[in-house]
């Protein structure tokens, strides 16, 4: 009992009748019936009472009250004529001998209907986002938040793991996005940044001694906003660990996911251990994409050498992949619909055609096939109605676009996807580095810090000309669930040796890595321990459980995509003295 309330709006059952009760909460709507009876809901975090109103004195009352007040009801509680069984208090009805208002709305019109806020612009809901979050249906995704990353912290003790917290103020360094900077106040002209992941301070803490270490962790990155990233910050389940593999760095995550997954979310069937390894070169081939929903089962077939004598220019000189879809009873308009759809996603122009039901190749591009019809349908196994779509370009374009492909297709015709489970996938083996396309030179592929196969002989094979740098492959690896990747990991590089090694193969020297890494590399100098880690999304993760498609739906108060929160105003102008104090000028701001 608190001075508020005696009992919350989920908790009166008909055991309960006859008791005089206080209810504390919202009042979420009002039915008149008559001039002297209605029907109040009254709502608080765990549920919904219905208070029947019967006397013009307590009328009186309730006519003066706005929808979401948050008022007091104390009277008795009574067994319903009509029991809502939908309700878990539907058995029950209040009727008042006291209502009081704890917190009146001064508005008579909202700027939403609460339990459809949902449906609102999204302006709207993030502006008011503590409307929206007196919405049953999202509230319940922040409550599921926190209960998965209780979960997973328990999870993680349980390994054996300690919970670490690394600093929020350090130094700025380049780890692929941008910086949010903060500057100094007591030494002018020089800036902290807020960490965009904790890589270098859990890395430290493995020279330091520990063993396992993990933590919830705030990650900063000054980004784009899309439908799996929020822009700003964001929440990871950071992890590393000492005298540690690649494959004990899989077993833990294999061990801590697929019960949290199978109890928490939207499906309740999830990936085994051990889950599949897929080599990043493979996944492209074979899915399209390094992010493949193992869901669907499409794959990705090089039909480049069977296609370059056809007389279609688009396939001259180029990477040609095909995306064999079975069963398919689309319609010529609905193939369209499709290909339009794939070529706004890819960026390029998909091309198909189709086995109909007597076996011909028929639409599309098949006239161009005139001749290597038993050969396409030999190489593709296509049986009577089937689409074959088809992309073409350079390699990298052609496998992006056939994985769109694959992905649409999948969702769009049935029987290819097993929608309803959690599908888990590891892909390993990153190249270490990749020809830039802007510079045309040698640059890492994934993660510098990563321990590249065959370590330190095979870099000094690839400065002697002995072994192409491109086909070294790093300890690196992704962990994919349903197409959404939830994180990247790695074996760190941990030799100081091999590491200036690295970066010098991408033109930076020993002097380079020292001014950049200096915590990292003094500490490397000491002796470190061979070390792995790997940090899973949390908002991802929740996004997945939610069977969301924005992650905005399971932050509590989100940015909006311009990176801007429009409830608090952020970001914001500041005085004057604050910029002087700063020691900061502003030139050439604009004005919004």
């Amino acid at each position: 009992m608190s001075q508020y309330r005696t009992h919350t709006c989920g908790e009166l059952r008909a055991a309960d009748a006859g008791k005089t009760v206080t209810l504390a909460g919202w009042m979420e709507n009002v039915r008149e019936v008559g001039n002297n009876f209605a029907f109040v809901i009254l709502r608080d975090f765990y549920g919904t009472t219905q208070i029947v109103v019967d006397s013009a004195e307590m009328m009186k009352t309730v006519k003066g009250i706005n929808k979401e007040s948050t008022i007091a009801v104390t009277g008795a509680v009574r067994l319903r004529e009509s029991p809502n069984a939908r309700l878990a208090t539907g058995e029950i009805e209040i009727v008042p001998e006291k209502i009081e208002i704890l917190g009146r709305c001064r508005y008579n019109e909202l700027p939403f209907e609460i339990n459809r806020s949902r449906e609102a612009d999204e302006s709207a809901r993030l502006k008011y986002r503590y409307l929206d979050l007196r919405n049953p249906a999202v509230r319940n995704n922040i409550i599921l938040r926190c209960n998965v990353v209780a979960a997973l912290r328990r999870a993680m003790m349980d390994h054996g793991f300690l919970e670490i917290t690394t600093p929020i103020l350090t130094a700025s360094s380049p780890e692929g996005a941008r910086d949010y900077l903060v500057p100094a106040r007591k030494h002018p002209g020089k800036f902290y940044a807020l960490p965009q992941a904790p890589q270098q301070f859990k890395q430290l803490l493995m020279t330091s001694g520990f063993d396992k270490y993990f933590q919830i962790a705030p990650c900063f990155r000054d980004e784009d906003a899309r439908g799996d990233r929020s822009p700003g910050e964001f929440y990871q389940l950071d992890m590393e660990m000492a005298f540690a593999s690649q494959e004990d760095v899989f077993a833990v995550l294999e061990d801590v996911l697929p019960p949290i997954f199978a109890k928490y979310g939207t499906y309740d069937i999830a990936s085994q251990p051990p889950f599949r390894r897929i080599p990043y070169m493979e996944a492209m081939d074979r899915y399209g994409s390094d992010k493949p929903d193992l869901r669907i089962d499409l794959t990705v077939t090089d039909i480049s050498a069977m296609v370059q004598d056809t007389g279609f220019e688009p396939f001259a000189g180029q990477t040609v992949k095909a995306v064999p879809v079975s069963g398919c009873t689309l319609t010529r308009k609905q193939i369209d619909k499709l290909c339009a759809d794939v070529e706004v996603q890819a960026g390029r122009k998909p091309y198909w055609l189709r086995m109909d039901e007597h076996g011909a190749l028929v639409g599309g591009v098949a006239k161009f096939f005139a001749g290597k019809e038993e050969t396409l349908k030999e190489t593709l196994g296509l049986t009577p109605d089937t689409l074959v779509l088809i992309s073409a370009g350079k390699k990298t374009e052609a496998q992006k676009t056939a994985g769109v492909m694959l992905k649409m297709a999948g969702a769009l015709v049935p029987g290819h996807m097993d929608e309803k489970r959690y599908e888990f996938c590891w892909i390993v083996d990153f190249p270490m580095f990749e020809i830039g396309e802007e510079s045309g030179e040698l640059e890492f592929c994934h993660n510098p810090f990563s321990m590249p196969n065959g370590g330190l002989e095979a870099l000094l094979a690839a400065e002697r000309g002995e072994l192409d740098p491109l086909t070294i492959m790093a300890y690196q690896y992704d962990l994919v669930c349903n197409g959404v990747e939830l994180s990247s990991g790695a074996v760190r590089n941990h030799d100081p040796d091999i590491m200036v090694k690295a970066f010098e193969m991408v033109r930076l020297g020993e002097d380079d890595v020292k001014a950049k890494f200096p915590a990292m590399y003094n500490a490397f100098c000491y002796g470190a321990p061979p070390h792995a880690g790997i940090a899973p999304g949390v908002d991802r993760m929740v996004m997945l459980l939610a069977g969301e498609s924005s992650i905005r739906e399971i932050i509590p108060f989100p940015m909006n995509k311009n990176a801007q929160d429009v409830m608090m105003g952020a970001p914001s102008t500041v005085e004057q003295k604050q910029l002087d104090e700063l020691h900061i000028a502003l030139v050439g701001a604009l004005e919004e």
